[in-house]
């Protein structure tokens, strides 16, 4: 019988104050420095809950790595990451770098009540979250083991929703916050959520 795959995704780090005033998607912005000292402890926590041996999954953006690294330097043995650009964030293409503020005008429905846009919603030369659930469906599909994959709000929710079959638009309602928690475990007859959005240290 095939052994449970057991996906533990985390959300990257706090970015900087001025990536948050922007859609950054995929752009490769700066860790916010303040927040990586203060939240010490939660990296800690995740340090101590993480599996041990675990193979060790970051995207082509740096702020997953950094996070990696940040828990690396909490007490957890350094690992080699390797890179998975299937859990890459959901690129807003020619929107990204605009102010929030800038997006509604631009939009060809209405706004998602949790998400910059709907599910649907498809950025002039990006994706949309439909099909980034499509692009993230094959990137977890792990086989036996523990896998510690840090990634992105995004990416975690299209897991999600790969795993429940639910639609994007229902995906985008899950919260999905930095530095939490994400559990699926695969098994030979389909995937369980463990749980979602799970704080560490809380």
């Amino acid at each position: 019988m095939m052994q449970p795959t057991n996906l533990w995704l985390i959300r990257h780090a706090l970015v900087d104050e001025n990536a948050r005033a922007i859609l950054y998607g995929t752009m490769d912005v700066e860790l916010c420095p303040t927040t990586l000292v203060e939240q010490a402890p939660m990296y800690r926590a995740l340090a101590e809950r993480l599996p041990r041996p675990a193979n060790w999954v970051v995207t082509p953006l740096s702020r997953t790595r950094r996070t990696a690294q940040a828990i690396f330097a909490a007490g957890y043995p350094v690992q080699e990451l390797t890179q998975e650009p299937g859990l890459i964030e959901q690129h807003l293409g020619e929107w990204q770098g605009l102010v929030h503020a800038a997006l509604p005008a631009r939009l060809a429905q209405p706004k998602h009540p949790f998400w910059p846009l709907a599910g649907t919603e498809l950025p002039p030369g990006g994706e949309t979250f439909v099909a980034m659930i499509a692009r993230v469906g094959p990137a977890v599909r792990y086989t036996g083991q523990d896998v510690v994959a840090v990634s992105h709000g995004g990416a975690i929710r299209a897991a999600v929703a790969h795993c429940l079959r639910i639609g994007a638009d229902n995906a985008l309602h899950l919260s999905v916050n930095n530095l939490s928690l994400t559990r699926l475990e695969r098994h030979h007859d389909g995937w369980r959520v463990v749980c979602v959005n799970e704080m560490p240290g809380y």
